[in-house]
């Protein structure tokens, strides 16, 4: 795919992204080395206490303009996170690279930071009204692989603070219908990241050549956010955008079949854990987008050891009839002890329950 007047857009992004850095010779502090065990209850008096430590954005910290090697990028089909919105970027320090890799997620050279802000807009239709940051996580490339922390926004909006232990903060917003909404949105602790990040050991989730395969969103011109990645020189072992196909947008209906779109959703929300390497590795059930294997993908597969988490039904997918399947009831519930998944959400997501039902009425028996 052949991209015309790639030459401006780059420049364009690139000053974008190095706005204010001409006086400003900062820059973010070396990742510190980790433990080789995970999380273990320890800590590191070397980690910086404040998200502004880490010279990420200039200006106003709250409005989240990036700096110099400060990349933002955006994913086809997110986490679900109690309806937060997210401000993704990619820190990678003077000359660090990613790599491509067509499975999986990018390689990082160490030093390089992924920095993800989960935020509520008060009201979600007017993408103009003033927002809340509840939390920003980064995952720190370090020798050994991947640190995870968590910085917690006070209320003034000024800074973050290093938190280690987690959080509950309520939260009300007006979603897109106008109707007032509120969640005890929880900030994990920093044992609770590995269940997610776990592919035998820490790991992203989302920087893969699937999801990232869009549109740059942090531009007007309609590039494509790989290309212009490699055109900015921070993308190594990449050809181009068209010859790989990009992960279904869970909610367009008008370009994706429900079939497609649904096994995008179960992807980024379920198949960090529900995978052959994943923390549910010994359930059996694989819910990666292109798992073939209709018994792994849950149809007519009974549940092992799922206890109340089954909900007494025989399957995880009953072909045409959600209401007798484990998958719906689990989504639909809010029990600690049965939903799914298990943490990063404590109201159901009433689109994304409503995606996998009309899946699974329209999935057929086969014998």
């Amino acid at each position: 795919m052949r991209i015309e007047g790639v030459g401006i857009v780059l420049a364009y992004f690139l000053l974008c992204c190095a706005c204010g850095s001409t006086e400003d010779k900062r820059v973010a502090p070396k990742a510190r080395k980790a433990n080789k065990i995970l999380i273990k209850n320890t800590v590191s008096t070397d980690d910086p206490k404040k998200l502004s430590d880490y010279y990420f954005f200039t200006g106003e910290l709250k409005n989240l303009t990036p700096a110099a090697k400060v990349y933002p990028y955006a994913v086809n089909t997110p986490l679900f996170s109690n309806y937060a919105e997210k401000a993704r970027f990619i820190y990678l320090p003077e000359g660090k690279k990613m790599t491509f890799a067509q499975q999986g997620a990018f390689v990082f050279d160490k030093g390089a930071i992924l920095i993800k802000n989960f935020f509520y807009h008060e009201n979600e239709g007017d993408k103009d009204s003033p927002r809340r940051i509840i939390e920003t996580r980064l995952l720190i490339k370090e020798e050994e692989g991947w640190k995870p922390l968590n910085y917690i926004w006070n209320e003034q909006q000024t800074n973050a603070n290093l938190n280690y232990v987690g959080k509950n903060v309520a939260v009300s917003w007006k979603d897109k219908k106008g109707e007032e909404r509120q969640v005890n949105y929880v900030v994990p602790n920093l044992n609770q990241c590995k269940n997610c990040h776990n592919n035998n050991k820490i790991t992203p989730i989302g920087v893969t050549a699937a999801q990232l395969n869009r549109r740059y969103s942090a531009l007007q011109e309609k590039v494509n956010q790989l290309d212009v990645f490699k055109q900015a020189g921070i993308l190594t072992n990449f050809s181009t955008a068209a010859a790989y196909s990009p992960m279904p947008v869970w909610d367009d209906a008008l370009n994706f079949s429900v079939e497609n779109r649904a096994k995008a959703y179960l992807d980024a929300n379920c198949a960090h854990c529900h995978s052959a390497q994943g923390s549910a590795k010994n359930s059996g059930l694989y819910l990666n987008y292109h798992q073939k294997d209709r018994r792994k993908r849950g149809i007519l597969k009974p549940p092992i050891a799922a206890g109340k988490g089954s909900g007494d039904f025989k399957y995880d997918i009953v072909p045409g009839h959600p209401e007798e399947s484990i998958f719906i009831y689990r989504m639909s519930s809010n029990d600690p002890a049965i939903r799914m998944p298990e943490i990063g959400r404590s109201i159901v997501h009433q689109e994304g329950l409503a995606l996998l039902t009309q899946y699974i009425k329209e999935l057929q028996k086969v014998d």
